[in-house]
């Protein structure tokens, strides 16, 4: 009996710690909870600061062709200048700033497109244009939201001296860039937290939801504070400025005259209207019957969904509508699976040691909901992907299908992760589905049946379950990350289109890669600048010319040049050209380039018997 007293107050006392336990943090001491917390949230971060400071990637929109074409010799001045994307684009203040050949900027017409064509960009040209080569830097933004820029050359009546380097006045502000990009990571990281949370409450049914409140509502305000973050970066990140003209009046009335700023500020509307919804009903104690619950929730998860697929890279390109929905489900699927995967694991790791603490069907029916998302998952993916490549080749052969390599890489992973989750949740179902089929009906008459021995509490598959499921989250993270890089990066179908041959025009010749490299010997008056052409640019037969400048800019001769093409990724050359001296420029009439791809162009200036420069320049060749 003592014994058994001792027993009992021994257990009272157990009870008496728990009770106190619960009273103070619902389970584990604030401190370990604190270093769980670091640990969950170090993986979700750290994406965002290697994607934050990562050089920017490039955008979708991809430019097609030109009018006048890069490089090309015009017999009269053109009245515009014409750009062709592979999508729409929008237009800056000041998208084209054009150059004349004397470097000098010239006046121009505002920017605008084309008659019905979203696709182009156009600027008016002064009336009267002088002899020589004009360049043309241009800025735009794509349809899902990114920046693109570039520069192309046009020449009038003969070829002079362009620049050595083209004009780049606006280089990408690494802040600007780094804290745009890391917002929009936190966005969807914050959003499949948010939606998650929800869809783990609604179908998981854990038997307390108080522990969720605060992940949730910490989502809740990040997504807010990262949406308006990303809204007040829109005009420094298209513009390449810095994030402090983020809050200047015009800045911020012209991000919401834009579709991208649009769907950021019905994004704002939604969230501050479920948050005053929400609010309201606490107050005043009301409770909807739960499926008006869930339709509402449901059409908020769509609404919030759609402002991300309808300003990114399903906004463009092909079958618009269909890539739309896609990306909406694949959105909302990622966020299902990744999400309720946090909130899974943090009900594990506040889920007291015991066998009852936790249902086995809370992880049960999260491992359905889990398996419903990832065959969504495989047949949006496989659409998007098919519908972003265009090719098995740009699989390999551009970053977006590196990237997307990458990501299927960290997918793998997660899976993995993923079927150790659903093994050690069979394990932790077994005993309960065992005391089902074991019960029979005790026995009207008679003595009582003796009492089955008691199943030991599934501790050890509670605690290999949230390691897995920690991996999980760890895994999440990365692809997160990688989503992320991939919609800022081009689509390898964009990259292939932009690599055809452009068309040529009915106001210039064909098109040419013109070089224009300086060199300098160390002697006095050993300086100046060669210019290359390589007409028409393209795989097969092209002719070559040099043009040597001397130090006050006119033409200058030199008893010796020499150029050699040199192709590095196939390790193909030097192929020599074999110049020859037409009596003020040098000329190869028919020099045969083999392969596509980036050559390398040495020349190899003398200038005098003993002094002599070998400099060289990157040119692209297309098919």
């Amino acid at each position: 009996m003592r014994r058994d007293a001792d027993h009992e107050g021994a257990h009272g006392k157990d009870r008496v710690r728990a009770r106190d336990g619960d009273r103070r943090g619902h389970g584990p001491s604030r401190r370990p909870a604190a270093a769980f917390l670091l640990v969950l949230l170090l993986p979700a971060l750290l994406p965002a600061l290697l994607l934050g400071t990562a050089t920017p990637a490039s955008a979708h929109a991809v430019l097609r062709a030109t009018d006048p074409a890069d490089g090309t010799l015009l017999r009269t001045a053109p009245r515009h200048v014409t750009l062709t994307f592979t999508e729409s684009v929008g237009l800056l203040t000041d998208s084209f700033r054009v150059y004349d050949p004397g470097n000098r900027r010239l006046r121009t017409g505002p920017a605008g497109h084309a008659a019905g064509r979203s696709d182009t960009a156009r600027v008016t040209l002064p009336a009267r244009l002088a002899t020589g080569t004009y360049t043309v830097a241009w800025r735009v933004v794509s349809a899902d939201s990114h920046p693109v820029s570039g520069a192309l050359t046009f020449s009038v009546g003969k070829r002079t001296a362009a620049p050595a380097a083209l004009p780049r006045e606006r280089p990408e502000n690494g802040a600007t860039t780094a804290l745009h990009t890391i917002a929009r990571y936190l966005a969807y990281l914050s959003l499949a937290l948010l939606l998650g949370t929800a869809a783990f409450v609604a179908y998981c049914r854990p038997p307390t939801t108080a522990h969720l409140r605060i992940p949730a509502v910490a989502a809740a305000v990040t997504l807010v504070a990262s949406t308006l973050a990303v809204y007040l970066l829109r005009v420094p990140y298209e513009e390449a400025a810095s994030p402090t003209t983020a809050f200047s009046l015009s800045a911020l009335t012209h991000t919401a005259t834009t579709r991208p700023g649009r769907l950021l500020l019905l994004r704002l509307a939604l969230l501050l209207l479920a948050a005053a919804a929400a609010t309201l009903l606490r107050t005043r104690r009301v409770r909807l019957p739960r499926r008006v619950t869930l339709a509402a929730a449901t059409v908020l998860a769509v609404a919030l969904a759609l402002t991300w697929s309808a300003s990114d890279h399903a906004a463009a390109g092909i079958q618009v509508p269909v890539a739309i929905v896609s990306s909406t489900l694949h959105l909302l699927a990622t966020a299902a699976w990744l999400g309720g995967l946090a909130a899974l694991l943090w009900t594990l790791r506040h889920a007291p040691r015991t066998a009852t603490a936790l249902p086995a069907s809370v992880p049960a029916r999260f491992s359905r909901l889990a398996f419903t998302s990832v065959v969504v998952l495989v047949v949006t993916g496989v659409y998007q992907s098919w519908r972003g490549l265009g090719s098995w080749q740009a699989l390999t052969g551009t970053t977006y299908g590196r990237t997307l390599l990458a990501k299927l890489a960290a997918v793998t992973a997660l899976l993995l992760a993923a079927a150790c989750s659903r093994a050690w949740t069979a394990r932790l179902t077994r005993p309960a589905q065992a005391a089902v089929r074991a019960r029979v009906p005790e026995p009207a008459t008679g003595p009582a049946l003796p009492e089955p021995p008691p199943e030991p509490p599934p501790v050890p598959p509670l605690r290999l379950l949230r390691r897995s499921v920690l991996l999980e989250t760890v895994a999440a993270a990365l692809v997160l990350a990688l989503t992320t890089l991939l919609t800022s990066t081009v689509p390898g179908r964009a990259a292939t289109e932009s690599a055809q041959p452009a068309p040529s025009t009915a106001t210039g010749v064909q098109t040419a890669s013109v070089l224009t490299v300086p060199f300098d010997t160390g002697a006095p008056g050993g300086h100046g600048k060669v210019q290359i052409t390589l007409d028409p640019g393209r795989v097969g037969t092209n002719s070559l010319q040099a043009v040597i400048y001397g130090p006050d800019g006119g033409l200058a001769t030199v008893p010796e040049l020499r150029v050699t093409l040199t192709l590095p990724a196939r390790r193909l050359g030097p192929l020599d050209t074999r110049l020859t001296d037409r009596g003020g420029y040098w000329s190869a009439p028919a020099f045969t380039v083999p392969l596509p791809g980036t050559w390398t162009v040495r020349a190899t200036v003398r200038v005098s018997d003993l002094d002599q420069v070998t400099v060289s320049a990157p040119v692209r060749v297309k098919r």
